[in-house]
């Protein structure tokens, strides 16, 4: 009897050791696979999975999106870019709150694709974005308008923040590159070299009888000109210094209000 009850008793505690041993390591592996597995979730909630859908690219929908828009009292003005534009800053990321909501272009924004928000680059423009921190790279498309908070100047989707190790953090110090436009890398000569023009509109800020006065006020310029506009010298009679960049006669009224050059002129083209 002794013996038996013994038996019994180590029997039960073996049991109970395998029932709890087995418990942990279903609690651990479904712990793992939330928390470590980037798609479908994002902590402990699944999401559900857009379907792709066909990229918008129509006229229409570029006149549109390339308007003035004002977010919070201000104002963007989206401006046409160049291949090879580079531009640096802090990149941020969204995902659930936004997932399956309609992006600017009028696409579902899918928070599981390598898509990308930006204040001013035209729509279906690609980009590299490197994040400096870690040396990782994603190639994106802009299909959305943001971010509006002040020194950010790329928001990425969920799997595109997963892909450059950003995710955790929410922020990173980044080098955005334009790639190519309409969805589209940029791979011929012609492609490469595509450009779209900077406006009608130009702000004059100097005008000179010797070249290398207007090269002085350029390069002055250009270290303090906020991004998506560009300083470019006019020969003529004179050497005159135009900051180009400009879609209409209000966008340039603004600029120059907001920078202080009231003095200069607008220039009409």
């Amino acid at each position: 009897m002794f013996l038996n009850k013994k038996y019994n008793k180590y029997r039960f505690f073996s049991i109970i050791v395998l029932a709890s041993a087995t418990f942990l390591f279903t609690a651990c592996s479904s712990k793992s696979t939330t928390s470590n597995s980037s798609f479908p979730y994002i902590g402990k909630k699944t999401y559900r999975k857009i379907p792709p859908e066909k990229i918008r690219n129509s006229k229409a929908m570029h006149r549109a999106t390339m308007r003035p828009y004002k977010i919070a009292g201000k104002w963007y003005y989206p401006t046409l870019a160049k291949v090879g534009d580079v531009q640096k800053g802090i990149a941020s990321w969204y995902g659930p709150n936004f997932h399956a909501k309609k992006t600017s272009n009028g696409e579902v924004y899918n928070m599981y694709a390598n898509t990308a928000a930006h204040k001013t680059l035209p729509m279906n423009t690609m980009v590299r974005v490197d994040n400096k921190e870690n040396g990782k790279s994603v190639i994106l498309r802009i299909n959305d308008r943001g971010p509006f908070v002040s020194g950010r100047i790329i928001d990425l989707s969920n799997k595109a923040a997963h892909d450059i190790g950003m995710v955790k953090k929410g922020t990173a110090k980044v080098v955005v590159t334009v790639l190519g436009f309409h969805a589209k890398i940029a791979q011929t000569k012609a492609e490469k070299e595509e450009t779209a023009t900077v406006g009608k509109y130009f702000i004059q800020i100097g005008a000179f009888r010797r070249l290398e006065g207007a090269k002085i006020t350029k390069r002055k310029f250009e270290m303090a000109l906020e991004p998506g506009y560009n300083v470019i010298i006019k020969s003529t009679d004179l050497n005159r210094v135009w900051i180009a960049g400009f879609r209409s006669e209000a966008e340039a009224v603004d600029f120059k209000n907001r920078n202080g050059l009231s003095g200069s002129m607008i220039i009409a083209e």
